[in-house]
């Protein structure tokens, strides 16, 4: 292999702090997802050759953990508005809150590409082997296991930087995992090159991938269902510093109760605690004025609301109004009803033993009750709507598994899925466009289209096929009308979720294993 010149440690450490920062140009609203390809080959050449020097589990491990932390620190670095500029917290103590997390998430990659570098080692794997079985296999299973450890956290996590790239294709199969994988293998593969007798192999691993990403986006996992629904998707654009303002509740109803009724539609959605009350707080006539114009005018609503029944017990939830129903006298008589299920830690429930820090924001609402696993969609027309809410559509798994519950049990199958969000706690920055791509992700995982309500953006419709039919300037009070298809039918992504790329990440350690020969335990540690 053509090695790098020689770099002392501090050298090869501020690279790749450098080459981790460099990868959120990857992700959206920039989209230079080549970028990453290329990062990738710098990290693994990096992580698998220092000049002459043998590679160390050790050192690998610093390397992974500064880019880890230059990756993750750049992606959510808007943390630090919901913390200071929203909770309240000293300008010191955010900035440092926002660094300890990335370096704590960056720990996961350091883990991997140190088990890497150990089995490398242990095994004495050649170089096609490290780059194309182990590193690969070994960077997918950190990043999986981001999504679940501690309740999960997979923002920026490889495969989103995909979705409108060749690979977006595989996405019905393995979800953004398995995108990722694909892009650690085209990263290995590239770094690869380098080496004159593996030419071949690695343009061959390049040309299948980007390949077949290509090809597989013209099968069609999907199907139209029903007919189209007319739909209008409400941004109320209530500034995050009134949104509980008690001098500002009125106002907020108000504006709200304007939205609902400026037009009719097959569905109306408002985002996510668009009304900023405990339901048995909000009045019953303002109830019972919406549900007498969704039964007048034919419309079936979603109103995001923090229900309650009774007090120390609420959820994040929407509840659903359709014209057929009687008309409500309250807020806790409503006939379709979502809970949230997965929760955000700090923000909807506090962690074990951070109380202190918790406390420290004022973030009003910080505790609430989980929602069941798997929930009913709400019916309009010939639709089904699956909604989730805000944090939920970052994990796909779970929004496969409702749609693939459905299918088992033979019950209502979702034909469309519905986000509410309100992310204006993290300002007018690219936490907004992110979402936006996390939620192009779950259409391409599961076929079918995603409608966005949101209080500040990125209010959007976005095709079965992951591209944004229609959208709303952000920070801006208005309506976004659309006519949307519903789908339906399973992609094999919904049947299988992530089991499929982690099944395939650990045969790639199985392989790796058999094409190496046994090394004594002597590895520079």
């Amino acid at each position: 292999m053509t090695r790098l010149p020689r770099l002392p440690f501090p050298a090869l450490l501020l690279l790749a702090a450098v080459a981790g920062a460099l990868n959120i140009l990857a992700f959206a609203p920039f989209g230079w997802w080549p970028l990453q390809l290329v990062l990738f080959a710098l990290l693994f050449h990096c992580l698998h050759r220092n000049g002459s020097e043998p590679t160390s589990v050790k050192k690998n491990i610093g390397i992974g953990l500064v880019y880890g932390w230059g990756w993750l620190v750049c992606g959510v670095w808007w943390l630090y508005i919901s913390m200071h500029d929203y909770g309240g917290m000293p300008a010191w103590l955010a900035a440092l809150a926002v660094a300890l997390m990335g370096l704590a998430l960056g720990a996961i990659p350091a883990g991997a590409v140190g088990m890497a570098t150990w089995l490398r080692q242990r095994w004495s794997s050649s170089d096609a082997v490290t780059l194309l079985l182990i590193l690969p296999a070994c960077w997918t299973l950190g990043e999986w296991l981001r999504g679940w450890i501690f309740t999960g956290f997979p923002w920026v996590v490889s495969g989103y930087a995909h979705n409108a790239s060749p690979l977006a294709g595989w996405a019905a199969l393995f979800g953004v995992y398995g995108l990722g994988w694909l892009a650690a293998l085209l990263g290995g593969a590239l770094a690869l090159l380098a080496q004159r007798q593996a030419v071949l192999a690695s343009i061959c691993v390049i040309v299948a991938i980007i390949g077949g990403g290509w090809s597989l986006q013209s099968v069609a996992w999907t199907q139209p269902a029903g007919k189209p629904i007319s739909v209008r998707l409400l941004q109320g654009n209530v500034p995050q510093e009134m949104k509980f303002d008690p001098e500002r509740l009125v106002d907020t109803l108000a504006s709200y109760d304007m939205l609902i009724r400026a037009a009719p539609a097959d569905l109306i959605a408002t985002p996510e605690t668009a009304l900023p009350l405990l339901s048995y707080q909000i009045p019953a006539e303002y109830m019972a004025g919406l549900s007498d114009f969704a039964h007048r005018s034919g419309s079936h609503l979603i109103i995001g609301i923090p229900f309650s029944e009774r007090p120390r017990d609420y959820t994040n939830s929407v509840i659903g109004i359709a014209p057929q129903m009687p008309l409500l006298t309250s807020a806790n008589r409503a006939g379709y009803r979502y809970d949230k299920h997965h929760l955000v830690p700090f923000g909807e429930f506090v962690p074990f033993g951070f109380r202190w820090f918790v406390d420290m924001m004022r973030i009003p609402l910080g505790d609430f009750t989980r929602g069941a696993v798997v929930q009913a969609p709400f019916a309009v027309k010939d639709q089904q709507v699956l909604p989730n809410i805000c944090y939920e559509d970052l994990f796909g798994e779970e929004i496969a598994a409702q749609i693939a519950a459905a299918y088992h049990d033979k019950t209502p199958q979702p034909t469309m899925l519905l986000n509410v969000s309100n992310i204006a706690w993290f300002g007018d920055t690219i936490a907004l466009p992110q979402h936006l791509q996390i939620s192009q992700m779950r259409t391409l995982e599961t076929g079918r289209p995603m409608l966005r309500a949101t209080n500040t953006g990125s209010t959007a419709v976005i095709g079965h096929d992951g591209k944004v039919l229609a959208q709303l300037p952000s920070f801006q009070k208005d309506a976004l009308s659309a006519s949307v298809q519903g789908y339906e039918g399973v992609t094999p992504y919904i049947v299988l979720g992530n089991h499929l790329i982690v099944l395939l990440t650990l045969l790639s350690l199985v392989l790796a294993r058999f094409l190496s020969r046994k090394k004594p335990a002597d590895a520079h540690i």
